[in-house]
């Protein structure tokens, strides 16, 4: 695994750790891939159940390095070559994705942290589509997302002028679940992602693809897939286990499968 991206696993939470602060974690080729690398562990390995992403330093990452990006002489290719894959990646893991966003997030990393499923960012923190700024468009899923998570008007605004939007419009805004002091970032999100590793993850991985699932489907269809996921986690040993609780009124201990 790369230095600049640094991985570890303990007590059913796998932490990824952006690590190059003396560049404010702007992202390379070689981080891309070990982060795709990361998320394909954590899709395989059933002790992972819950992912934080964060990192390291003043800022949470400041976009692609554009010093390598100017030696790519495709940058399309670039981008279908490391970051498709990686959103695609974090969209399909069947686990919650928590993002621990401090400082600035700034063009593919503002979108990195916002394709996550949960954000919690520190009260200083700023997400910038910068890409206006460079002659470029938001990548990374940001078309895609943004509109969905702030509405027509703000992603346009966002897009186009490359204002940053603070934690506190983030999260009035509904494009991140919660703001924290900086102080209590690291804490919150340690037991944030505690919790979600002590859930029931198969139930957890259900809820994520049908929600993405929903972008697309009418009414009946998503109907349609609520019955189905809910057939098979009905056969699940965390249901079970779930309604024993719940009867006998004692805290559940989900197993994850």
């Amino acid at each position: 695994m790369s230095e600049t991206v640094i991985v570890a696993v303990e007590n059913g939470a796998m932490r990824v750790t952006l690590n190059r602060p003396e560049r404010l974690n702007a992202l390379t080729a070689e981080m891309l891939d070990a982060l795709r690398v990361a998320f394909a562990r954590a899709a395989s390995e059933a002790e992972v159940r819950a992912v934080l992403l964060c990192a390291r330093g003043r800022a949470f990452c400041a976009g692609q390095d554009l010093g390598e990006a100017q030696a790519a002489y495709d940058l399309g290719a670039h981008v279908e070559r490391h970051y498709t894959p990686l959103v695609l990646a974090m969209r399909d893991l069947p686990k919650p994705v928590v993002a621990r966003v401090h400082g600035v997030a700034a063009g593919a990393g503002a979108n990195l942290a916002l394709a996550c499923d949960i954000v919690v960012a520190g009260r200083s923190a700023s997400f910038v589509e910068a890409f206006s700024r460079i002659g470029l468009l938001p990548d990374t899923a940001g078309t895609w997302m943004l509109p969905r998570l702030v509405g027509h008007a703000r992603a346009m605004g966002l897009a186009l002028l490359a204002t940053p939007m603070t934690a506190e419009q983030a999260y009035a805004w509904g494009a991140i679940w919660s703001v924290a002091d900086d102080d209590a970032l690291e804490t919150r999100c340690d037991e944030l992602v505690a919790a979600l590793a002590a859930a029931p993850t198969k139930a957890l991985g259900a809820t994520k693809r049908a929600m993405a699932q929903g972008w697309n489907n009418d009414l009946a269809a998503q109907l349609d897939v609520e019955r189905d996921a809910q057939r098979a986690l009905g056969t699940t040993h965390d249901f079970v286990e779930g309604v024993e609780a719940f009867t006998a009124k004692r805290p559940p201990a989900f197993r994850g499968d």
